[in-house]
């Protein structure tokens, strides 16, 4: 019988420390684990409070190793316009239908121009994202937009 088959047996906190003794998650193959005997607990109609303590520990490492896997810094603005060229192997020509010339796709990117509101729409519909990704993360930097 598998660990995670045997907690439907357990009565007590201690026996399901022991089933499947707790540990902090260091990779994929360990979030599996935890995530099948988390849906075995899930499955269950009713949780004994035991059940439900042993529950939020596996929830609680879960959480503490999604966190630290969080390692995508949020970017915004022409800095996620350049990943996103590199990212789909695009070049500046491919921009040109928003942008209008080369060299404002160039510009744009060097940092010489300001994005508009009408190049963040088109950017948006182009790479099927919300606008709000090509706008700064605090307002305070709003500035940067150019009125076209």
């Amino acid at each position: 019988m598998k660990n995670e088959e045997m907690l439907y047996h357990h009565n007590s906190y201690m026996e399901l420390l022991t089933s499947f003794p707790p540990r902090p998650i260091k990779h994929e193959e360990d979030l599996e684990k935890i995530q099948a005997v988390v849906d075995n607990l899930l499955d269950k109609r009713e949780l004994t409070e035991e059940e439900e303590d042993y529950l939020h520990l596996l929830g609680m490492l879960i959480y503490e190793y999604e966190e630290k896997q969080d390692l995508v810094p949020d970017i915004y603005g022409v800095e996620l316009l350049k990943v996103l060229i590199a990212e789909l192997n695009l070049k500046q020509k491919d921009l040109v239908p928003i942008f209008k010339t080369e060299s404002i796709v160039s510009d744009v990117l060097k940092g010489k121009r300001k994005l508009t509101v009408e190049h963040i729409q088109k950017l948006a519909e182009f790479f099927n994202v919300s606008p709000a990704v090509f706008f700064p993360e605090h307002p305070s930097d709003r500035d940067f937009l150019e009125v076209a």
